[in-house]
């Protein structure tokens, strides 16, 4: 009978956790989806407290960062939620949402690496297929700027830097 009672006291304690862990997440969407994204933060985060590997509260956390434009941090999480998601459209919105985070964090390798992950996973998705684009095309235009900017380093001194030298020389 103790044993059994002990067992009936965990269960009605786990219901109970279950249940606010629920509750937070609903709030969460629901301040989520009326665009109130820091009380989102705040009810995932508490979701969080209660049961902290709820791959729900991390992902819609991850999509509250995202929408406070804290794109670093829900990076972060969405990196590691595309290391536990088992199926295949999970696992293709989680790279979508990293590549999204890492485009706006102008880690644009990175993110064209994120979105070629979800279409690997769900090759017909359209909106990922846009991004992945304009992602590749951003990552084109910093590489070009970088070799831009490699080879402005490398001009020729102008005239009068040339003079500038040449004075200096004479007074040493």
């Amino acid at each position: 009978k103790l044993v059994f009672a002990v067992v009936f006291v965990f269960a009605m304690m786990n219901n109970a956790v279950a249940q606010q862990v629920r509750k937070h997440i609903q709030d969460g969407n629901e301040a989520y989806e009326s665009g109130n994204y820091t009380d989102a933060e705040v009810a995932y985060r508490k979701s969080l407290e209660e049961e902290k590997e709820l791959f729900e509260g991390r992902f819609n956390l991850g999509d509250a960062l995202y929408k406070q434009e804290k794109y670093e941090e829900a990076a972060g999480i969405f990196q590691s939620l595309a290391k536990e998601a088992d199926k295949k459209e999970l696992k293709s919105q989680v790279y979508h949402n990293l590549g999204n985070s890492l485009l706006k964090s102008e880690k644009f390798e990175e993110s064209v690496n994120a979105y070629k992950n979800a279409l690997k996973n769900n090759p017909d998705d359209a909106e990922t297929k846009y991004n992945l684009s304009y992602a590749m095309q951003r990552l084109k235009q910093q590489q070009k700027q970088q070799n831009k900017n490699q080879d402005q380093d490398q001009e020729e001194p102008s005239e009068y830097a040339k003079q500038l030298k040449k004075k200096c020389e004479e007074l040493v």
